[in-house]
């Protein structure tokens, strides 16, 4: 009963505030998301932490306690990047495919289309301005940033790349699109996790084997 009350509100306040709305729910599903994040990462380390405990006499601590200013920070992303440019993303795809290419909506064409150009344009961006944010907003230096995008950007865009397309083909295929950034929003609260859990993985040496170029002696090939 509650839930088809929250759907009714969800619904009436997405067609009098739609902007609004996918702003809102954008910026609690990514915060929710980094929350997640932030326990996977603690639970990882207090496993390490009561393992070395083991083999010594000082007692490990494994209370989680929330970052709440990392928490505002990423739920920031959702307000400010994810809700209104989703929005204008996904109306302006379905205008594009419809009106210029004149390719009816729901076919394997149309799908196809919007899936790749989704991939190929919202992905990357959308990846590149979550780790920029993310360090300037961390404290960083424009060349520590750029580090960080070369440690963290192609893994994320690989991984990602092996799971958003299949997401995207039930969206474009069976969902309306008003409640498409909806639809993403709701696996957004799992990408968020994975994203916030990877830029919190620093310099992880499992991310070398996604780096794109090597030289013969393991270091990034210069260009």
């Amino acid at each position: 009963m509650m839930m088809l009350k929250f759907w009714n509100w969800y619904q009436n306040s997405l067609s009098v505030h739609p902007v609004k709305t996918q702003v809102i729910t954008s910026a609690a599903l990514w915060a929710v998301g980094d929350v997640t994040a932030q326990y996977i990462t603690h639970s990882a380390a207090s496993k390490k932490r009561l393992q070395l405990s083991l083999t010594t006499t000082k007692e490990a601590d494994t209370t989680f306690v929330v970052d709440w200013r990392r928490v505002a920070v990423t739920s920031m992303f959702g307000f400010g990047f994810v809700g209104p440019v989703g929005h204008f993303w996904y109306e302006g795809l379905e205008k594009f495919i419809s009106l210029r290419l004149k390719l009816m909506p729901k076919t394997a064409q149309s799908v196809a289309t919007k899936v790749a150009m989704d991939g190929l344009i919202f992905g990357p961006v959308h990846l590149f301005v979550f780790f920029t944010y993310m360090g300037l907003s961390a404290g960083k230096t424009i060349p520590q940033v750029k580090e960080d995008l070369k440690t963290n950007y192609f893994p994320a865009l690989v991984l990602e790349g092996g799971v958003w397309p299949i997401v995207q083909i039930f969206n474009f295929r069976y969902v309306p699109v008003k409640y498409q950034l909806l639809y993403v929003n709701l696996f957004c609260l799992l990408d968020s996790a994975f994203l916030s859990w990877l830029e919190q993985q620093k310099d992880a040496t499992w991310k070398q084997w996604f780096q794109p170029f090597h030289s013969s002696n393991g270091k990034g090939v210069q260009r």
